[in-house]
């Protein structure tokens, strides 16, 4: 099942982050950035959260389970969409420990 675009708008708006978080659609869900750093991803309306020491630090008892078939466990954060402070900071806590994306190779 793919990700509605209204669960994407609405995890945007409630961790309250303006045009910091921004997404892109893949395979029909999406990943979610934030500042340009992938920090999680909407699959099947759910939001998972990319496993890091902000998780076990914010959010330790999170479910687990994997965003797409073949894929490792993340961190579930749908319990989160009613604490929007948490939200917004295990994000931001996410980025902080995210490196940089790669820049891209540019086409002779």
């Amino acid at each position: 099942m793919a990700t509605e675009q209204s669960f994407v708008d609405y995890v945007a708006e409630v961790a309250g982050l303006g045009s910091r978080l921004t997404h892109k659609k893949m395979f029909g869900e999406f990943a979610l950035y934030l500042d340009g750093k992938v920090v999680a991803f909407a699959c099947d309306n759910s939001l998972y959260i990319k496993p890091s020491k902000a998780v076990a630090a914010l959010a330790p008892d999170l479910p687990q389970g994997p965003p797409y078939p073949g894929a490792k466990d993340y961190p579930i954060a749908d319990e989160l969409l009613d604490d929007p402070q948490l939200l917004r900071r295990l994000i931001e806590d996410t980025a902080a420990l995210m490196p940089l994306p790669k820049p891209k190779k540019l086409k002779a």
